[in-house]
């Protein structure tokens, strides 16, 4: 069974729900720059990693939630202008 959206956000560390997409971003790449070194013991390789994928999923959820406040300004052929929902793939 999925987990729904507000189900993930709460299983994610305090610290990275409060970060920003910009912070989580640059923390996600700092990890990946240490495991592609492969100067980092396997236990803490196996630690960042598992804090790699919680990252990932924020940044996820971050974009996700930006998705769906983006609207598309739509005009009729008659002038009048609306708004409605962006389809972004």
């Amino acid at each position: 069974m999925a987990k729904s959206a507000a189900g993930k956000a709460e299983a994610l560390p305090a610290d990275i729900r409060k970060m920003s997409f910009e912070d989580a971003l640059d923390a996600l790449e700092e990890i990946v720059k240490k495991l592609e070194s492969g100067e980092v013991l396997l236990e803490e390789s196996i630690d960042i990693y598992s804090r790699g994928t919680q990252l990932k999923a924020h940044c996820e959820q971050k974009l996700q939630a930006a998705r769906e406040k983006v609207d598309k300004i739509v005009s009729d052929g008659e002038g009048e202008v609306t708004a409605e929902p962006a389809e972004i793939d």
